[in-house]
C-alpha cells in the first residue's frame, strides 16, 4: 500500500513538472542582429511641435532613414540598390520625404511618419551630369508647389502631391554642364547656371509654371573655370578659375550677367591653390587656403572680403535662419579628446551665440560634416543642436554641452573579418567563493522548481529573473569551455578596427588606424585587410594575441603601405610602421617563430616580396623553406594568371636582407576574344579535413584530392560579362577551371554553354560549389564538382586500410602529374545569390552546410547532401543507408532553414564562419549594412546538452529513484521477515 501511494505521488510530481515546463523559442537566444545606416551625407531636421522630433538622413550606403532625435533609434529606413545612390533629400508639404537617386533618374516620396512610399517617378535622362534637387520650403499643405529636379541633362518640374511631371526642359547641349538651379523666394523665375566647356558661363531664366525660357545670357571667361562653385545668394555664385588662384563672383540679376574677379593673393598673404568648401552660407563662402579656412564675405557688387579664419580641421554647417533677417552657422573642431562647438551669426562673426566644449573618445578622428538645427527654449531663447559625422563614420548628436547619443555607423562598411579567443579566466578560487557559489546554485534550483510548480511568489519570480541574468555566462569577457564566447574583429572602410563580443554583439574596444609618420600625405591610411599575427600557444602563453592590419596611403596601387599591430585583448596599438613600399598582395606563411608570430610575405608593384617580421629568427626560418615558397597572381583585366617562385635577395641601396626577388614559373593566358576572368577562389588555409577517404556505396574507397594549391577560376565570354539577359544564349558561355598553382597545370575544365555570371562559389576540402545563371532555361543554377585522387587506386580495399597494409606514406609532390577524376552535377536554384560560405568545425567531422546569402538579404542553410554529385533518381538501398537523397532537378528552399529567421542583413556583402571548441557547433557572422551573428549545429548538438535542459528535474528524478529503491528494499526486507515468521 505504501509503495502504491509513493509511486502515485512520484507520478503526480513528474507530470506536474512536465505540464508546466515550457520550451522557449530558440530564435534570439544564440543570435543577435544590429541595424545601421552608414556614413551620413545629407540630413534634414523635422522638429515640429506636434509629432516626434526626427532627422531624415541619406548615407553613402544608399540608405534613407528617419532617426529619433532623442535616442538616435531608427524609426524607419529603406536600403536602395547598390547602383541607386542618393543625390539629394528634402521634405515637401511637411509630410513627405523626397529623395533623388540614380543620377537624377529616380524621384520618390516617402511618408514622413512611417516611411511608406507614396509615389515614385522615373525621370528621363540622356547623359551623365550633376544631380540637383530643389524642394521649396514653408509650403502650404493645400497648395502644390513643384519640386525642381535636374539630372541627366534635363530639368524637370514635378508635383509634390502625386509625382506627376509638370514639364521638362532639355539641356543636353554639347559641352554644357549645369552647376546650379536657383529660385529666389516668392519668385516664379528659375535661374539655371552652367558652363560650356568650363570657359563660358550661361544663365537661363525659366518660368516655373510653364517651363518656358524667359531669357538667356552667356559670357566667356578668359582662362576658364575649375568647376568648384558656391551659391552665396539667390542671384550670385562664386567660382574658382582654372588656376585655383582667382575667385570669380558671377551675378545674374535682372537677366544680366557679370563677372567680378578677386585674386586669392588680395585676400591672404602667401596664398596657394584654393578650394571652395561645400558649406552654404548666406552672402558668404568658405575657402580653404594654406591649411586655413577663410570666411569670405560677398558684398553687394560682388566685392570679396575676408572676415575670419579657422583651422583647416574645422567643419562647418550650412546657415539657417534664427531670427528676423539673421542667419547662423555652426563650426566644430576636434582637438585631442575634446570637441569645440561654436554657433555664430553669419553677418556678425564676432557674435558667438553658443560656445561649448565636449569630451569625446579620441578614436573617432576628425569631424567630417556638421548639420545644425535650432529650437526655442522655455525662456524663448534660441537653442542649438548639432549632428556631426566623424572620420570613422560615426554619428553623434551634440546638445547642451553633451553627447546626447552616438551611433557607430562605421560598422555598416565592414571590409574584412577575423575571430580571436578571449582571455582565460582566473585559476585561483577561494573556498568561501565556492561555498557561496554552491549556495547560490542550490537557491537557484529551488526557485526554479517553485516556478515550475507554480508555487513562486511575485518576489520569487523577480529573483528567478535576476538569477538567470546573473548566471548567464554568454556575455563574460573570458573564455568558456565550449568556445562559444569569442571576439569578432571587424575592419571597416575608414580604417577603424572593432572587437565585437559574440554573446550580445557589444563593442568591447575599437581603434582607428593612424599613420606612424607625421606625413600630411598619409595622416589617416585606409584599411585593406586583417590577418592573424600572433596566436599564443603553450610556450608563449604569457603573450597576448595580436592581429596585423594592413593599410595604404591612398587609392593608387603604388601607394605606400602601413602596418599596424594591435593587441586583441586590450585594443591598444602595439606598434605601427611605414613599410616604404606598396602592397599588392599579403601572403601568410605556415611558419611561426618562437613567440608564435606568423611569418608574412608582402608583394609590391615592382615584383619584390618582403618578409615580416623583420627579425633574424624569422629570416632563418624563411631561408630554410626558401625553395618551397610559391604563390600566384591574377590579372583579371588581362586574362592572365602567373605563378611565382623565390629567386634571391634584392639588390640596391634601399634594399635590405628581408627583401627578395622572384621569377615567373608558369603562365596561364586566357584568350581575350573568348574568355574573361570573373571569379577566382581557393580553399581556406586553416580548414581542417577530418579524413581524406570516403567509403563508396560499393564499399570501395574514394580518396579526396585535398590540396591547398588548387585554384578555382571562372571565365565568361566577353559579351556575357554584362548584366544578366544582355546577351543571347548563343553569345555567352561559362567555363570553370581547377588549376594547380604550383605547376600551373589545369586539372579539370568544365564548360556551360548558354550560361552567364556573376559567379559566386565556395571551395572546401575536395569540392567546389558555384552559382550562375542559365540563359537557356532562364533560371539560376548551382553546380558541384568533386575531385578525387586516382593514384591511390591500389589502396581502395577497406581491410587494407584497417590492417595498415595500405601505402599512404609515400611522398606526394605537385610536380608529379596527378591522376584525378571528378564527379559533377547541376541543379536549378530559385533565387539569386550574393555570397556563399560553408560551415567549419574544429575537427571537420560534422556534416557541412552551405550558407547561401540570397538576394533578399537572408542566409539559407542548405545541407551539403543536397548538392552531392552521386544523387540518382532511384538510389539503391546502400545509397539510402549512406544518406544519399533522391535526385531532383531543383534544390529545395525550406523556410525553416533560414538561419536569419525573420531578420534581414540589409546590403549583405559577406559571411564568415569559425569553429567553436564543440565539434558540433560553428560560429556564423554576416555583414553588410547590418550585422548578424548566430551559432549553428549542422548535425544537431550531439556532443552537449541543450540550453533548456532541466537539471532540477534530473536531480529530483535521481533523488526519487534512490528513495524509491531504499523504501522498496526496506519493505521487501520486512515482507521477507514476516514470511519467515509464519
Amino acid at each position: 500500500m505504501a509503495i502504491r501511494v509513493f509511486l502515485t505521488l512520484l507520478l503526480f510530481l513528474s507530470s506536474a513538472i512536465v505540464s508546466f515546463s515550457l520550451y522557449e523559442d530558440q530564435a534570439g537566444l544564440t543570435d543577435w542582429h544590429q541595424r545601421y545606416i552608414g556614413k551620413v551625407k545629407h540630413a534634414v531636421f523635422h522638429t515640429q511641435k506636434t509629432g516626434r522630433k526626427r532627422v531624415i538622413v541619406s548615407t553613402e550606403e544608399n540608405v534613407v532613414a528617419s532617426l529619433d532625435l532623442r535616442h538616435g533609434e531608427i524609426f524607419w529606413r529603406h536600403v536602395l540598390g547598390t547602383k541607386d545612390a542618393i543625390d539629394g533629400v528634402g521634405i515637401a508639404l511637411g509630410k513627405y520625404v523626397i529623395t533623388l537617386s540614380s543620377e537624377g533618374s529616380a524621384l520618390r516620396a516617402w511618408n514622413l511618419p512611417d516611411g511608406q512610399m507614396v509615389w515614385e517617378t522615373s525621370l528621363h535622362t540622356a547623359q551623365h551630369s550633376k544631380s540637383l534637387l530643389s524642394v521649396p520650403i514653408n509650403l502650404k499643405v493645400d497648395k502644390d508647389y513643384p519640386i525642381i529636379v535636374f539630372g541627366g541633362g534635363y530639368l524637370h518640374a514635378v508635383s509634390a502631391i502625386d509625382g506627376e511631371v509638370l514639364w521638362k526642359k532639355d539641356f543636353t547641349v554639347e559641352g554644357f554642364e549645369v552647376q546650379r538651379v536657383l529660385q529666389p523666394p516668392g519668385s516664379s523665375i528659375i535661374y539655371v547656371l552652367g558652363f560650356i566647356n568650363l570657359s563660358e558661363a550661361v544663365v537661363y531664366q525659366i518660368d516655373s509654371k510653364s517651363g518656358e525660357v524667359v531669357a538667356q545670357k552667356s559670357m566667356v571667361f578668359p582662362g576658364g573655370f575649375s568647376g568648384e562653385i558656391s551659391s552665396v545668394s539667390s542671384d550670385k555664385v562664386v567660382v574658382l578659375d582654372s588656376t585655383r588662384s582667382i575667385l570669380v563672383t558671377i551675378g545674374f540679376i535682372d537677366g544680366g550677367l557679370s563677372f567680378q574677379k578677386t585674386p586669392i593673393s588680395d585676400l591672404v598673404e602667401d596664398s596657394g591653390k584654393a578650394e571652395i568648401l561645400s558649406a552654404l552660407l548666406s552672402n558668404m563662402l568658405a575657402v580653404k587656403v594654406n591649411k586655413r579656412t577663410l570666411f569670405v564675405k560677398v558684398g553687394g557688387e560682388g566685392k570679396l572680403e575676408v572676415v575670419d579664419s579657422l583651422s583647416d580641421e574645422t567643419a562647418m554647417s550650412d546657415s539657417l535662419p534664427v531670427a528676423d533677417d539673421q542667419e547662423a552657422f555652426a563650426s566644430v573642431h576636434h582637438e585631442g579628446s575634446k570637441i569645440h562647438l561654436m554657433v555664430k551669426l553669419v553677418n556678425e562673426l564676432d557674435n558667438v551665440l553658443l560656445r561649448e566644449t565636449i569630451q569625446m573618445d579620441q578614436h573617432r578622428g576628425r569631424v567630417h560634416k556638421v548639420f545644425m538645427n535650432n529650437y526655442i527654449r522655455t525662456d524663448r531663447s534660441n537653442g542649438f543642436r548639432a549632428l556631426i559625422v566623424m572620420e570613422d563614420h560615426s554619428l553623434l548628436l551634440l546638445q547642451q554641452g553633451a553627447i546626447v547619443w552616438s551611433r557607430e555607423e562605421g560598422l555598416a562598411s565592414v571590409t574584412d573579418v577575423t575571430t580571436a579567443e578571449l582571455p582565460l579566466g582566473k585559476d585561483g578560487v577561494s573556498v568561501s567563493k565556492v561555498e557561496h557559489t554552491l549556495f547560490e546554485w542550490l537557491k537557484g534550483h529551488v526557485l526554479k522548481l517553485k516556478g515550475s510548480l507554480l508555487l513562486a511568489s511575485p518576489e520569487d519570480v523577480v529573483a528567478i529573473q535576476e538569477l538567470r541574468v546573473k548566471s548567464s555566462g554568454k556575455n563574460k569577457l573570458t573564455r568558456d569551455h565550449n568556445g562559444f564566447r569569442k571576439l569578432i574583429l571587424a575592419l571597416t572602410r575608414p580604417g577603424k578596427l572593432f572587437a565585437l563580443h559574440t554573446g550580445d554583439g557589444r563593442i568591447v574596444w575599437s581603434m582607428l588606424l593612424k599613420s606612424p609618420s607625421n606625413s600630411q600625405a598619409c595622416e589617416r591610411p585606409n584599411g585593406i585587410s586583417l590577418y592573424q599575427w600572433q596566436v599564443p600557444h603553450h610556450h608563449a602563453m604569457d603573450e597576448n594575441p595580436s592581429v596585423l592590419v594592413v593599410g595604404k596611403c591612398g587609392s593608387d596601387s603604388s601607394a605606400p603601405g602601413v602596418l599596424s599591430f594591435v593587441d586583441v585583448y586590450t585594443g591598444k596599438e602595439i606598434s605601427s610602421s611605414d613599410i616604404g613600399h606598396s602592397v599588392v598582395q599579403v601572403m601568410p606563411l605556415p611558419f611561426t617563430d618562437s613567440t608564435e608570430q606568423r611569418l608574412h610575405l608582402i608583394a609590391d608593384t615592382v615584383g619584390h616580396v618582403h618578409l615580416y617580421p623583420k627579425t633574424s629568427e624569422a629570416l632563418s626560418i624563411f631561408q630554410r623553406e626558401f625553395q618551397n615558397v610559391y604563390w600566384y597572381t591574377v590579372e583579371a583585366d588581362d586574362g592572365i594568371i602567373r605563378g611565382h617562385v623565390m629567386k634571391g635577395s634584392c639588390s640596391g641601396e634601399t634594399a635590405d636582407e628581408y627583401c627578395f626577388t622572384t621569377r615567373e614559373l608558369w603562365t596561364v593566358v586566357f584568350p581575350s576574344e573568348s574568355e574573361k576572368i570573373i571569379s577566382t577562389l581557393t580553399r581556406k588555409p586553416n580548414e581542417v579535413v577530418h579524413t581524406q577517404a570516403k567509403v563508396n556505396t560499393d564499399q570501395d574507397l574514394l580518396y579526396k584530392y585535398v590540396s591547398r594549391n588548387l585554384l578555382f577560376v571562372a571565365t565568361v565570354s566577353p559579351k556575357g560579362a554584362g548584366e544578366i539577359g544582355s546577351v543571347t544564349p548563343e553569345e555567352s558561355s561559362l567555363v570553370v577551371y581547377l588549376i594547380d598553382t604550383i605547376t600551373g597545370r589545369i586539372l579539370h575544365r568544365l564548360s556551360h554553354q548558354g550560361c552567364q555570371g556573376p559567379v559566386h562559389a565556395v571551395f572546401s576540402e575536395n569540392w567546389v560549389v558555384y552559382h550562375y545563371f542559365n540563359l537557356r532555361a532562364h533560371k539560376y543554377e548551382v553546380t558541384v564538382v568533386e575531385i578525387y585522387d586516382q593514384s591511390r587506386a591500389e589502396n581502395k580495399n577497406v581491410w587494407k586500410l584497417i590492417l595498415g597494409k595500405h601505402n599512404l606514406t609515400a611522398p606526394i609532390t605537385s610536380y608529379s602529374r596527378p591522376e584525378v577524376f571528378t564527379k559533377s552535377q547541376s541543379y536549378f536554384f530559385a533565387q539569386s545569390v550574393k555570397t556563399i560560405e560553408v560551415t567549419s568545425t574544429a575537427k571537420g567531422i560534422t556534416s557541412k552546410q552551405l550558407l547561401i546569402g540570397t538576394i533578399g538579404d537572408q542566409i539559407l542553410a542548405l545541407d551539403k547532401r543536397f548538392v552531392d554529385p552521386r544523387r540518382t533518381l532511384n538510389p539503391s538501398q546502400a545509397e539510402k543507408e549512406e544518406g544519399i537523397i533522391p535526385l531532383t532537378d531543383t534544390l529545395p528552399i525550406i523556410p525553416q532553414a533560414y538561419v536569419t529567421h525573420s531578420h534581414k542583413v540589409e546590403g549583405l556583402r559577406g559571411i564568415v564562419t569559425a569553429p567553436s571548441k564543440l565539434e558540433s557547433t560553428t560560429h556564423v557572422f554576416a555583414y553588410g549594412v547590418d550585422l548578424f551573428y548566430t551559432r549553428l549545429a549542422p548535425s544537431k548538438t550531439y556532443d552537449s546538452l541543450t540550453d533548456d535542459f532541466s537539471y532540477a528535474l534530473l536531480l529530483i528524478t535521481i533523488v526519487a529513484l534512490v528513495a524509491a529503491i531504499y523504501i522498496t528494499w526496506v519493505l521487501s526486507e520486512k515482507k521477507e521477515l514476516s514470511e519467515k515468521w509464519r
